[in-house]
């Protein structure tokens, strides 16, 4: 099992067991798991870059491949990331080329529904179940790769509810929310619940659930 997933592990159960036995029993440091914790931020470091592509694949009709990205970051931007990361935050946030992304649609079905950016990049609340953001994230593991959709809270990033699954279908993040909702009984009638506009965020049940 890698660091990374037993990690995963130990920040999902932290208010259960403590931290520094669970370090040791899977047989890590407890600074590679703070450090881990440290890069929980990473959403919102990658929000600026995001838009950036975001707005320039929207310029350009989605014709950018990860590696043109890449060199007209660098030649235009002055932003010097490595290659793998463009990569990984175009797949995430299903900013490839039109061409991958009409393969996606056909297997996955239609984006639906876009939402207003409500957060705006305002990653703090000030009080609980106010703000909520939920994404899928992708550990590989020897079976193969497990689909894990959290809910987290905003005003002190602790964990509503996740779910796993062999694959990353719609119903795994209704799941997710249905979760949410059966643990947490009190919540803002404004509740705001950010997400990416991934195919299982833009569906029509996924509308149906949180309207």
């Amino acid at each position: 099992m890698r660091p990374r997933v037993k990690y995963q592990i130990i920040h999902i159960n932290r208010n259960r067991y403590s931290v520094s036995v669970m370090c040791r029993f899977f047989g890590v440091s407890r600074s590679g798991y703070y450090d881990y914790v440290k890069r929980l931020d990473q959403p919102a470091h990658d929000a600026a870059l995001v838009e950036i592509i975001r707005k320039q694949q929207e310029k350009c009709d989605k014709t950018y491949g990860y590696r043109r990205m890449w060199k007209w970051l660098g030649k235009v931007k002055k932003i010097h990331r490595n290659p793998k990361t463009i990569l990984r935050i175009m797949k995430k946030y299903e900013l490839l080329s039109e061409i991958r992304r009409r393969r996606k649609w056909r297997q996955m079905g239609q984006q639906l529904h876009k939402y207003e950016n409500l957060l705006n990049r305002e990653f703090q609340a000030g009080r609980p179940n106010h703000k909520w953001v939920t994404d899928i994230s992708y550990i590989h593991t020897g079976q193969g790769i497990l689909y894990l959709s959290v809910i987290l809270d905003l005003f002190d990033n602790s964990i509503v509810a996740y779910k796993t699954g062999t694959t990353q279908t719609v119903n795994l993040v209704l799941d997710t929310i249905r979760i949410a909702m059966q643990k947490e009984k009190k919540v803002a009638e404004e509740l705001q619940l950010h997400s990416d506009q991934g195919s299982q965020y833009t569906s029509q049940a996924y509308f149906d659930l949180t309207k």
